[in-house]
């Protein structure tokens, strides 16, 4: 008899240890998930707005140089692509941990931002350091260029932000040449024939972003791939009418990375008219950028919602998606106008 209560005393003295350890793991686990949450929260917060000429007057500063021509709009990428890997929490898009793991709004917003800066390094390397079509590529930007078209959401061997620091320091390297005076293998052309060519590319991006937006509520639209010209082919034929609806699960996807589009192509432009001074004032469109600018910001108004809404367009709740496409659309349209008023003698 003595034994067995022994046994039991002791069995009830391992369940209380056992049931200790239990509420420790259960407390550690409850902070962790509170802490990750919160700053899951910190992390979600976009990063402020920059000025484009102070950045460039900086990097000009820290070269013992002097701000040129194209400074600005290189300045531009540079400070994009820094803020992406260096803002609270860093570059989210390739996280495989908690908080990042969870978070899928600020990597959508960081997808946008990547996408005009890749843009943009684009039409760097293949005309605005270029005089013509024959002229040899710089060989720093001919580098860069490729670097930021790395996979984004890789995270090891190597991780994407290892690309993008290098393409970084590529474009760094093209700036320090470029307001060098003794060197003379680094040119910005600042013409509107350049200026034309990369505000198709923004043109096309804003017009994918407006359709996939406005698509938040399903709709049939009329098929006008092929209007206009009535010898015009395509691969597969397609009804006359083509349903058009973003799923549901993707909806706030669509709406951050507009708004990291945006976001981006404030800081380009805001750089655009500075470089291109000139040819703006020529052609009398330095108002048209600024309308273009203007657009841009008013998606980057503060969401009072806890959450992207989907009404139904004239329903009782709001729809974001339907509120950026707006803007969207309009510096769109602004974009067209800009581009044909640049290409009138």
């Amino acid at each position: 008899m003595t034994r067995l209560k022994e046994r039991i005393a002791a069995w009830r003295s391992g369940a209380d240890a056992r049931h200790r350890w239990l509420m420790a793991v259960l407390l550690v686990l409850l902070v962790y998930l509170v802490l990750t949450i919160l700053l899951g929260m910190y992390w979600s917060i976009a990063p402020a707005r920059f000025d484009v000429t102070a950045r460039a007057a900086q990097y000009a500063e820290e070269d013992g140089a002097q701000v040129t021509t194209g400074s600005t709009m290189t300045a531009a990428l540079i400070g994009v692509m820094e803020t992406l890997l260096e803002k609270p929490g860093g570059y989210l898009q390739n996280d495989v941990f908690p908080p990042g793991l969870w978070l899928d709004n600020i990597p959508n917003w960081e997808y946008g931002a990547l996408i005009q800066s890749r843009d943009l390094a684009r039409a760097l390397r293949e005309v605005l350091s270029r005089s013509q079509s024959q002229s040899t590529e710089d060989k720093d930007l001919s580098l860069a260029e490729p670097r930021f078209n790395f996979t984004a959401d890789s995270w090891i061997l190597p991780a994407a932000e290892s690309e993008y620091r290098d393409a970084i320091g590529y474009v760094r390297s093209y700036l320090r040449r470029l307001q060098d005076e003794d060197v003379r293998n680094a040119q910005f052309y600042a013409r509107a024939d350049n200026l034309r060519y990369w505000l198709a590319t923004v043109d096309s991006r804003l017009g994918s972003l407006s359709q996939r937006l406005s698509a938040s509520v399903g709709k049939r639209r009329l098929n006008t791939d092929l209007s206009g010209e009535g010898s015009a082919r395509q691969s597969t034929r397609s009804g006359d009418e083509v349903a058009v609806q973003t799923p549901w699960s993707e909806i706030d996807d669509v709406f951050f990375e507009a708004r990291g589009t945006a976001w981006a192509l404030i800081h380009f432009l805001k750089a655009a008219e500075v470089d291109f001074a000139d040819v703006l004032a020529n052609k009398n469109a330095r108002v048209s950028l600024r309308q273009i600018i203007r657009e841009l910001e008013a998606t980057q108004a503060t969401i009072w919602s806890p959450m992207i809404l989907n009404g139904s367009g004239m329903g009782v709740l709001a729809n974001h998606s339907l509120v950026m496409a707006s803007y969207i659309s309009r510096a769109n349209a602004a974009i067209v106008d800009l581009r044909d008023l640049l290409s009138q003698g």
